[in-house]
């Protein structure tokens, strides 16, 4: 279905010295705030109340930091043992190394709504926001009742993983500390991507305990609605969606205009993304995936890859939302203005770039590989980003010098994708070869080898970092404004649901 938008999508356009909306654009976002009414398109009366989104928003909190694991699992704690009446704290699972999750439930309507936070472990906005929802729905009757729901959240679901994180959870919040403490689980560690998947050649049965604690979850509930709570590094907002919602896209395109936050308008994430709208796209799934890389000649004798937690619970008809939202922003994330240069020509160059960078980290892994002791995560992270990186290499060449839409000439937002951004993220895999290296050190496994390569990757990702940090001109987003976004997309989808069931 065509998105026909019926205002114009807002564009908060960051001026470099104070990244404010201009005046007239203020005057713009005050004349076109959107708020649900009662009535469906056909005029009909839903008889449910209408939520002020932009008021739920602002009335957060500022935050000056991250929840640690600790902390969010004392928080929900206290939450059940102070409203014993309307909440329920319930174990629903165990981490990999052994860990409690817990989920706490709200609310007893007949729709059920999930919300689980940290599916990546370096994403914790969607904790912040768990944090807070849950004091929200003990607080307003309207909230946790008007609509119908019974809320189910889950505060982190890989503790393992973003307890390797929380070294950045209280700043500095720079680039090259958020790169320099970061982790990301290897992708057959992922909860989010360790959901069973067999399509063609593909046969994915190792479910993660976390992941299985999921299905378990989806199956039990068979939710309305689901919130995977992820977040982006650097860019813009933007989202994925199961179902194509045009009654949901104005909304989702104004709220970042009351944070001061841009759009994300550059190159799709996955270069298969389907694109609903500006900003806006079709959840991805490892169908998808592997139907790109085949089309575009990959060898998928060894492709073995887990669907996502989407794709687990389609076949309850679920809406499932995605919000990414970006630490770190900077003006040319949603700028659209035309260049000259074209879309193909930065594609391929990024590809180029990030040959080399990943050069750099299989060289140093491929050094040292013989004296580790440890077998840590990062070692399996690092192995596995560079094994998907040469695997789906030569499809996404193909599919660049082939593809008609890569030959129109990028605007200024797709040509920092394809350049400060993939950098941006490749940096991050290197301040993971720098912490596998620590810790071989810090055990006392400081052989030549492992010292020489710990130097010579520091040297590179300094020279990257620092490189990246003058080229870019971002700031580090307000925490308060990234949960704001994260929020009002919970309560549109919400609302939208609610209203359509009527």
């Amino acid at each position: 279905m065509a998105y026909e938008p019926q205002t114009l999508p807002i564009r908060i356009p960051l001026s470099p010295s104070s990244r404010l909306p201009t005046i007239a654009l203020c005057e713009m976002l005050h004349n076109t705030v959107l708020t649900y009414r009662k009535r469906l398109p056909s005029g009909k009366d839903t008889g449910l109340p209408t939520l002020d989104i932009r008021e739920y928003m602002q009335s957060l909190p500022e935050m000056d930091r991250f929840l640690t694991v600790d902390e969010l699992n004392a928080d929900f704690e206290a939450i059940a043992a102070e409203f014993p009446e309307m909440a329920t704290l319930e174990r629903v699972g165990t981490s990999t190394l052994g860990e409690p999750i817990s989920m706490l439930t709200i609310g007893n309507g007949s729709k059920q709504a999930l919300l689980f936070a940290c599916p990546h472990p370096n994403e914790p906005i969607g904790a912040m926001l768990v944090h807070h929802f849950a004091r929200m729905l003990t607080q307003d009757e309207t909230l946790r009742d008007g609509l119908g729901y019974t809320w189910n959240l889950i505060s982190c679901v890989d503790p393992d993983g973003t307890r390797l994180n929380e070294n950045w959870f209280a700043g500095p919040f720079t680039v090259t500390n958020y790169a320099r403490n970061f982790y990301r689980p290897a992708g057959h560690q992922q909860v989010e991507w360790t959901f069973p998947s067999f399509y063609k050649q593909n046969y994915f049965d190792r479910s993660i305990s976390e992941t299985e604690m999921l299905m378990r979850v989806i199956d039990r509930l068979q939710p309305t609605l689901m919130g995977s709570l992820h977040n982006a590094g650097f860019g813009g907002v933007y989202y994925y969606i199961s179902h194509d919602r045009p009654e949901l896209y104005d909304t989702l395109h104004t709220m970042p205009g009351w944070e001061e936050l841009p759009l994300r308008l550059g190159e799709g994430e996955a270069s298969y993304a389907v694109e609903f709208a500006p900003a806006i796209y079709k959840l991805l799934s490892s169908r998808d995936a592997y139907d790109h890389m085949e089309t575009n000649g990959a060898d998928m004798s060894t492709f073995s890859h887990g669907g996502s937690s989407f794709e687990y619970a389609e076949k309850y008809d679920t809406f499932t939302f995605v919000t990414e939202m970006a630490y770190f922003d900077d003006p040319r994330v949603n700028d659209t203005t035309v260049t000259e240069t074209t879309r193909r020509e930065a594609i391929l160059k990024d590809l180029d770039n990030s040959e080399a960078d990943y050069g750099v980290v299989t060289r140093t892994l491929d050094a040292v590989k013989d004296d580790l002791k440890t077998d840590s995560l990062f070692q399996d992270a690092i192995s596995s980003f560079a094994h998907m990186h040469a695997e789906s290499l030569s499809a996404e060449r193909t599919w660049a010098e082939s593809d008609p839409s890569t030959e129109r000439m990028a605007t200024v937002a797709e040509l920092f994708s394809s350049n400060q951004e993939g950098r941006f993220y490749r940096l991050l895999v290197l301040g993971m070869l720098l912490r596998m290296l620590e810790g071989e050190i810090n055990v006392g496994n400081g052989t030549p080898k492992i010292r020489n390569g710990y130097k010579e990757a520091l040297a590179a990702f300094t020279e990257s970092s620092s490189q990246l940090e003058s080229e870019l001109n971002y700031r580090a987003v307000p925490i308060r404004k990234l949960v704001a976004v994260q929020l009002g997309s919970v309560l549109a989808s919400a609302q939208l649901l609610a209203d359509s069931s009527h």
